[in-house]
């Protein structure tokens, strides 16, 4: 064969074919020669070509950690047999899977190791074919990184770096940093690397900030150019706003209302300062030693309540991220002498055995003690409570004595005494009566003021309607401090025109120089004259005339008779009617005082007594029922009888009752029910 490559392929094609391949060098390629074969032989006949094809059909470039596949396939080939290998016979890195008239060789992720030429070696019986594939690898996985050396501060140099991670090839790295729409520096990376590496590549600009460039972006673009002419440049970018800073400064602090104090005043300090951003405020107050003693992270400070050893100096701190600035002021805090005030009073009114709370209060006095005595020395009847600037003294009951509070501040000393006036007025006044009211009986009436002090001042009035009945003002002597029950009384005769009216019993504690709740109090009661029973009377009405029976009356055994009870008109009183018998007294069932014998019998005969009686007497009267026998020879039931007998059923009891409803509006407690059954006498 006249070819002067040592093409490989050719070789190959050599070696096992009498056919000839055309090399892939440039060298002219001859004719294919026949093999000579022996005399005789038949002559062979070359086998059918096939072909090879390899997808992609240009190169691949594929970033590390991706997935990529190569695919290599025949045709005009029915059973082929492919293998891959690189062309400087380096390790794959990747899996082979032959299906068919197909083979296919993935790498999965990709590494610096698959960067390679890679060749596709098909067999089909006696032939060989190759076909091969450029694989390139470059890294660009994260946008640049933008770093600072400081904060931006107005008038301070700092240096960005704009740093790009994991970059390969990095001679094809470019690295451009911008602000805001102009660029400040440009770097390539030109120099050759001499091993597959990923590295970090960055570019550093030095610059002094100034007011303009707050808010401005400062930008970083990498890019990287992976194949000139058949690849767009992978280009990533980051971008940082400015934040420029101005260190505090121009500190300012103002007092209110002064830098001279007394104790016990209040104060209020500002304190301003300008930066960017904004300066925090820190007060602190400066120490004996130096140091400082943080007070306050608000611009304004409020002192309240001084005392001398709030004096000394103050020092507000502007803070921002950049710096710091300060400014001093020195107070001065003058003694000022304390107070003590007493409450409720200097002089106040308490009820005997009632609880007081008595209450010391200190002002302008930090460092102070109390105590509590009476104006006699004697036992101090209550117990005390102190706590920071205040002592209070709960006496309870309350006893006839003054109570003074002394306060100690520091080496000064001073008293206050509160004078309790004592009282007693607890109740209203009583009033009692000796026994019921009875028109016509003496009876004591009392108005009673139970423990009453001072009782020199008491006035007690007792009042009928509007008419004052007795008064008295009780002038003893009240050197004994003591309770007592005082009381005013009369004799009055009643009558029935008193009941009704209203008793008043009015008392009265008017002390002048003290000022209580109740210096008047009253009890009221309303009459009610009982009167005792009279005029009780005892009737016996037949049912056939509705007449008034008489004693001794004549009453026709069969007749319907009523024995009616009544007393006047003298309210609740008790009314009662029996009748005598041999063993005492029966008393029969009656209605509101009235008994009604139906069909009276010859043993109804006999006295009924009528008792009336209530709280303040009672009155007997009494009547003899006599009950004659029927005449036998006479004829009841004539048609003339029955007609009237009838007619009398209907008539006689609506007589009865105008009867009863008559009496019974005239006399209160009278008692008269009728139901004739017969007209007879």
């Amino acid at each position: 064969m006249d070819c002067e490559s040592d093409n490989s392929q050719q070789k190959e094609a050599e070696k096992s074919s009498s056919q000839s391949f055309c090399c892939q060098c440039p060298c002219p390629c001859g004719k294919p020669q026949p093999t000579p074969t022996s005399a005789g032989d038949p002559p062979i006949l070359a086998a059918q070509a096939f072909k090879i094809n390899i997808f992609p059909e240009s190169k691949i470039i594929a970033q590390i950690g991706d997935s990529i596949s190569l695919t290599c396939s025949t045709t005009d080939c029915e059973s082929p047999s492919f293998s891959w290998r690189t062309q400087t016979d380096s390790l794959l890195n990747g899996k082979m899977r032959n299906e068919g008239t197909e083979s296919t060789l993935t790498m999965d992720p990709v590494s610096l190791g698959n960067e390679h030429y890679y060749l596709c070696t098909v067999i089909c019986e006696s032939q060989k074919l190759e076909e091969g594939i450029p694989v390139e690898i470059y890294s660009f996985p994260k946008d640049p990184e933008i770093h600072l050396s400081g904060s931006l501060e107005v008038g301070k140099p700092v240096t960005v770096t704009c740093l790009v991670p994991a970059v390969y090839p990095f001679e094809k790295l470019e690295i451009e940093l911008l602000k805001g729409n102009r660029t400040v520096k440009t770097q390539n990376f030109l120099e050759p690397s001499e091993m597959k590496s990923q590295e970090t590549k960055s570019l550093e600009v030095t610059f002094t900030p100034v007011y303009e460039d707050i808010g401005k972006a400062l930008v970083c673009q990498a890019t990287v150019h992976i194949n000139e002419i058949d690849s767009q440049p992978q280009v990533r970018g980051t971008t940082k706003k400015l934040q420029v800073y101005v260190s505090p400064k121009d500190t300012v602090i103002s007092v209110n209302p002064s830098t001279s104090l007394q104790e016990a005043d209040s104060m209020t300090m500002t304190c301003t300062s300008e930066g960017l951003p904004a300066p925090q405020i820190f007060w602190s107050k400066k120490l004996d030693n130096g140091n400082l003693q943080l007070l306050s992270e608000n611009a304004t400070l409020t002192l309240i309540a001084m005392r001398m050893e709030d004096s000394g100096i103050y020092v507000c701190e502007g803070v921002n991220l950049v710096g710091k600035d300060r400014k001093e002021v020195k107070l001065i805090v003058q003694e000022k002498m304390f107070t003590v005030e007493i409450s409720p009073g200097s002089q106040i009114a308490a009820q005997i055995g009632d609880s007081v709370v008595l209450t010391c209060d200190v002002m302008c006095c930090e460092s102070l003690s109390f105590s509590w005595r009476t104006q006699i020395d004697s036992p101090l009847n209550g117990k005390v409570r102190s706590k920071g600037s205040k002592s209070t003294l709960i006496l309870s009951p309350v006893r006839f004595e003054n109570e003074l509070c002394t306060v100690t501040c520091g080496h000064k000393k001073l008293e206050k005494v509160i004078q309790v006036e004592l009282y007693s007025f607890p109740r209203d006044p009583e009033i009692e009566m000796s026994g019921l009211l009875v028109s016509g009986n003496l009876v004591t009436v009392s108005c009673k003021v139970p423990v009453v002090y001072p009782f020199d001042r008491l006035e007690i009035e007792l009042l009928k309607g509007e008419s004052i009945m007795k008064n008295k003002i009780f002038l003893e002597d009240v050197s004994k401090k003591s309770l007592e029950t005082k009381r005013l009384e009369m004799i009055f005769i009643p009558t029935t025109e008193d009941t009704g009216k209203v008793l008043v019993c009015l008392t009265k504690l008017p002390i002048d120089e003290m000022e209580f709740e109740h210096k008047q109090r009253q009890s009221t009661q309303v009459l009610y004259v009982n009167v005792a029973p009279g005029d009780t009377t005892l009737l016996v009405s037949p049912s056939s005339i509705l007449e008034e029976a008489f004693p001794s009356e004549n009453v026709k055994e069969g007749d319907t008779v009523i024995i009616s009870c009544t007393c006047g008109n003298v309210p609740q009183t008790l009314i009662i009617l029996k009748k005598k018998a041999e063993s005492g007294y029966i008393v029969p069932k009656s209605t509101d005082g009235a008994y009604t014998l139906h069909r009276a019998q010859l043993e109804d005969a006999g006295v009924y007594e009528c008792e009336s009686k209530n709280e303040v007497g009672f009155q007997l009267t009494s009547i003899t029922l006599d009950v004659k026998g029927r005449e036998s020879n006479k004829n009841y039931f004539s048609p003339e009888l029955l007609m009237l007998y009838c007619a009398s059923s209907l008539i006689i009891p609506a007589i009865g009752m105008i009867i009863y409803f008559a009496r019974k509006a005239n006399m209160k407690g009278s008692y008269s029910l009728v139901e004739a059954r017969k007209s007879k006498v």
